[in-house]
């Protein structure tokens, strides 16, 4: 779609049924203070921790508790011409009333794991014809799932640490031979991590059995699926990935944490952990760290925008492929934007950027075809091809 006149109205999605919600707040309140008023109309929506949505204050409802900051909401999975934003009541019968609040140009969405992250959202706007910041529904949940991503990481030839897929329902029935099984094929430590998580959410060092049966049964109240994945002596790196079909890498970073690993207390907490913008890499090694990110970042199809975790094998020299955030942490002081920073685009630069590629995603979707004509069979070679 052509940039729309005068102000574009950007849709931003905040907080959600996660256990990642409160950095979703923190992404969120960066992003629309970043947003230029002379540019942009923000239009801030909120979604509980129950899943309702809200229009109005929700910023401010999500953060000081029920006030009636936030007007109950919702998108309808269809496309609007007239609206996009509908606003929700009650009449005195118990009947939903819907009303307008605004079209919405694009969406932004600052969700942060499960039902946000995850190509949920992206499919509702995907239905309602909106275009949106970030990876599509495959790209969102292949990016989300840790499973998943290393078996399609492993598909296109790139590298991954030793790792195994562990079920939440054999845990619980057969927590002995589980044990069993991980101990045949990884060595400790291990890391116990629930498949479709962020910001270290449930993600346990495991350096014996005992701690193991621990760090299952923490990422077993997060998630049905279970990574278990092989510990090593790394140096933690991560690029910043930008664009659609023609991605750019950013300089590289490095997380040194002072804390046992880079958990939600390193991340978000505790400001002890040093972060080393570049990190202290050769030009070739720093090269090679670049072009995995890409590859990896277009192996899942992702788009917008993907911060590429990798680790560096200290002993070995080896790199893996960590995981892929298609909607990292977006404070004034998440890695993302400090990564692109350092490569020479700022923070409302940068935004900027990313509302034009989410535009030029959704022109590009529009010259698909959604129908098809089915031909006529009985005349001609085609009947003469049945004889």
């Amino acid at each position: 779609m052509t940039e729309p006149q005068g102000k574009i109205k950007v849709g931003v999605i905040f907080g959600g049924r996660s256990g990642e919600h409160e950095v979703s707040l923190m992404s969120a309140r960066s992003v629309m203070a970043a947003l230029d008023p002379a540019r942009y109309e923000v239009v801030p929506i909120g979604i509980t921790k129950g899943g309702q949505w809200l229009a109005g204050d929700p910023l401010r409802a999500l953060t000081d508790g029920p006030a009636g900051a936030g007007q109950p909401a919702t998108l309808l999975p269809a496309p609007q011409e007239s609206t996009a934003l509908l606003q929700m009541a009650t009449d005195a019968n118990q009947a939903v009333t819907l009303s307008a609040v605004t079209t919405l140009d694009v969406v932004i969405p600052v969700l942060h794991g499960t039902y946000g992250e995850d190509g949920t959202v992206q499919g509702l706007l995907e239905l309602a014809g909106v275009p949106y910041v970030g990876a599509g529904v495959v790209g969102s949940a292949v990016g989300m799932d840790k499973a998943i991503f290393k078996y399609v990481m492993e598909a296109n030839g790139l590298p991954v640490l030793p790792w195994r897929l562990v079920l939440r329902s054999d845990w619980r029935t057969r927590p002995g031979d589980i044990l069993d099984e991980l101990e045949a094929h990884l060595s400790y430590p291990v890391f116990t991590k629930p498949a479709n998580l962020g910001s270290s959410v449930g993600i346990q060092k495991c350096p014996g059995r005992e701690a193991l049966a621990a760090g299952l049964e923490d990422a077993a109240r997060y998630d049905r699926r279970i990574v278990v994945e092989q510990g090593a002596n790394i140096r933690e790196l991560e690029v910043s990935v930008l664009g659609n079909d023609q991605p750019l890498a950013s300089v590289v970073g490095e997380i040194r944490p002072r804390r046992d690993f880079y958990d939600y207390v390193a991340k978000y907490i505790s400001d002890d952990s040093e972060l080393l913008i570049p990190a202290p890499l050769d030009p070739d090694l720093a090269e090679r760290v670049r072009t995995l990110a890409v590859q990896a970042y277009q192996a899942i199809d992702c788009a917008g925008l993907g911060r590429v975790d990798m680790m560096l094998d200290v002993d070995t020299g080896r790199l893996y492929i960590n995981e892929i955030n298609t909607i990292p942490g977006f404070t004034r002081i998440s890695m993302y934007p400090k990564l692109w920073e350092a490569s020479g685009i700022g923070y409302s630069q940068l935004l900027d950027r990313l509302i034009e590629l989410a535009l030029a995603r959704y022109d590009d979707k529009t010259q698909s075809q959604t129908t098809f004509a089915v031909p006529e069979i009985g005349s001609g070679s085609e009947a003469k091809a049945d004889e």
